[in-house]
């Protein structure tokens, strides 16, 4: 190609969907609203898990995902109006329990005090199931409720006696979100149901994950 006759394509105005009109302002739409979607998919509660350690301490009105700033996230709760439905939550999961947060050269650390022990215990010395509860506790008492909150298996590692309270928090949880919980736990299940819990069942056929015909929602693609 001779020198001086190659001129780069010219950028079409308008080529990022964000800056069209009409579609810009529908995307932009939408990522405000997925924006205010919350997922907690796994919380590490591990020897080394992030909840584990002191935190920063700061106000943190939502719980990151991975959990790296529970006791922030407690005390920010306890905080700002929360403190009652806190301390309910922890009593009717373990009666004569209680949570406190504590701050040394400007961390945080969780401390729990429960009935017949002589000293609260720290996070790190809390069994992984205790870690776990109190984690939910923090996402699902938010003083910033979602839109949408997803929970995938909030009964890994929890004792069985902890679903029922789990799902009274939950239920309530729900009367300020739209809360999707996906579990294998029947007691947990059977328990949301009875609080007013739509219930939908997943199969597998030949390797393909399905809604069960009984269970299937009615709805149609909307025309273009």
């Amino acid at each position: 190609m001779a020198a001086g006759l190659y001129e780069p394509r010219a950028v079409r105005q308008h080529d990022d969907p964000l800056q069209r009109p009409a579609r810009g302002a529908r995307a932009a739409a939408a990522a405000r609203t997925h924006a205010r979607w919350r997922f907690y998919d796994h919380f590490r509660t591990d020897r080394e898990a992030p909840a584990r350690r002191p935190q920063v301490g700061t106000y943190t009105p939502v719980l990151a995902s991975d959990g790296a700033d529970l006791a922030a996230a407690i005390a920010t709760v306890r905080e700002i109006g929360g403190r009652q439905e806190l301390g309910a939550a922890i009593a009717d999961a373990f009666p004569g329990g209680t949570v406190d947060v504590v701050s040394t050269d400007g961390y945080f650390e969780l401390e729990m005090h429960q009935h017949g022990l002589l000293r609260p215990l720290h996070a790190a010395e809390l069994s992984d199931g205790t870690l776990r509860y109190l984690l939910l506790c923090a996402a699902l008492l938010t003083p910033r409720p979602p839109t949408l909150m997803i929970l995938n298996e909030p009964e890994t590692s929890l004792h069985p006696d902890l679903l029922a309270p789990l799902a009274r928090l939950i239920a309530r949880a729900a009367t300020r979100s739209q809360l999707v919980v996906v579990t294998h736990a029947a007691t947990l299940v059977d328990e949301l149901t009875r609080s007013g819990a739509q219930r939908i069942v997943l199969e597998k056929q030949l390797g393909e994950t399905i809604i069960a015909d009984a269970d299937r929602p009615s709805w149609t693609w909307p025309t273009r």
